[in-house]
C-alpha cells in the first residue's frame, strides 16, 4: 500500500487528489490549516474504506511537515509520494501591493513548499519515493496584476528544474505540475490567505477544469514519473505562447488586465 502525503489537502486540487487516491486504495496523510474541513473529508473517505490520517498544519511554520512524518515513522509507516500543494494567490498591481504582501506570498508558495521538500527528504530517501510540486502556468506566463503570485510560481518551476539533478542520486523522482484554471478556492481567497466563501469565482465555469479531471491527470503523470505536466488545454496554450510568442503573451495580458478593478 502506497502512503501519500498531501499538503493543502482541505480543498481544490489537494482534496481532489485525496479522493482519487482513496479510490486507488492508498494510505492518505492529509495536511492543511482548516482542521474541520480535513476531518469532514477524512470521514467521507473512510466510508469507502480508505486509511486516512489528518494533521492540522501550516507549512509556513518550521517543523510542521517533519513532525507529521516523525509520527508516521514512529508507527512504522514510510512515505512514498509527497505532494507539496499548499498555496494561495496574492493579487494586485505593483503600485498597490506592499512588501509585506510579497513576503506573505513567498512564505507559503515558496518557503512553505521548500519546507515541505526539505522536511520530507529523509523519508523519501528511505523509500526512494516521489516528490510532486504544484506550480502553475503562471510560472511560465506572468499576468498583469499578479506579480507576487507569478514570481512565486516561477520560483517553484526553478526549484523543480534543479531538484531533478539534486535528487537523482537519492532515487527520488520529481514531478512539476503546472495547472491552468481548475475548480478550487484559490480565486476566492484574499491577499491575507483567508477564504471569502461568498465570493464568486471570477473565472467562468466553461474555462475551469473540474478538480476530479485535474486530479486524474496529475496522478497519471506522477505514476508515469513525468518530469512535468501542464494541466488544462488553455494552460498548454498559454505555456506554448509564453515560450514562443512572449510579446503576444504580454500584449494579451495587458488587454485582459486593462480596466479590471483592483482587489480590496
Amino acid at each position: 500500500m502506497q502512503t501519500i502525503l498531501i499538503t493543502g489537502a482541505s480543498s481544490g486540487i489537494g482534496e481532489g487528489l485525496a479522493r482519487q487516491y482513496a479510490r486507488r486504495g492508498a494510505r492518505l496523510v492529509l495536511l492543511a490549516r482548516r482542521s474541520e474541513r480535513l476531518e469532514a473529508l477524512a470521514a467521507q473517505l473512510r466510508t469507502i474504506g480508505a486509511q486516512v490520517s489528518v494533521h492540522p498544519a501550516d507549512v509556513t511554520q518550521d517543523g510542521a511537515v517533519a513532525s507529521v512524518i516523525a509520527q508516521l515513522a514512529a508507527a512504522g509507516i514510510g512515505v512514498d509520494v509527497v505532494y507539496a500543494n499548499a498555496g494561495f494567490g496574492v493579487a494586485g498591481s505593483v503600485h498597490k501591493l506592499s512588501l509585506a504582501d510579497y513576503q506573505r506570498q513567498f512564505d507559503t508558495n515558496v518557503f512553505g513548499l521548500l519546507r515541505t521538500v526539505k522536511e520530507s527528504l529523509p523519508a523519501l530517501q528511505q523509500s526512494r519515493g516521489q516528490l510532486v510540486l504544484i506550480g502553475s502556468v503562471a510560472g511560465y506566463a506572468a499576468s498583469a496584476g499578479m506579480s507576487a503570485y507569478s514570481m512565486s510560481k516561477f520560483a517553484v518551476r526553478a526549484l523543480a528544474e534543479t531538484l531533478h539533478s539534486d535528487l537523482a542520486a537519492d532515487g527520488i523522482a520529481v514531478t512539476l505540475i503546472s495547472p491552468g484554471f481548475v475548480d478550487s478556492d484559490i480565486r476566492r481567497t484574499d491577499n491575507q490567505g483567508v477564504l471569502q466563501a461568498s465570493a464568486p469565482d471570477p473565472i467562468p465555469a466553461w474555462l475551469r477544469m473540474s478538480t476530479t479531471t485535474a486530479a486524474r491527470q496529475i496522478i497519471r503523470a506522477v505514476e508515469r514519473k513525468r518530469a512535468e505536466v501542464v494541466i488544462t488545454g488553455h494552460g498548454k496554450l498559454i505555456v506554448f505562447l509564453a515560450r514562443h510568442f512572449p510579446g503576444l503573451t504580454r500584449a494579451i495580458s495587458r488587454r485582459v488586465y486593462r480596466g479590471r478593478p483592483e482587489p480590496t
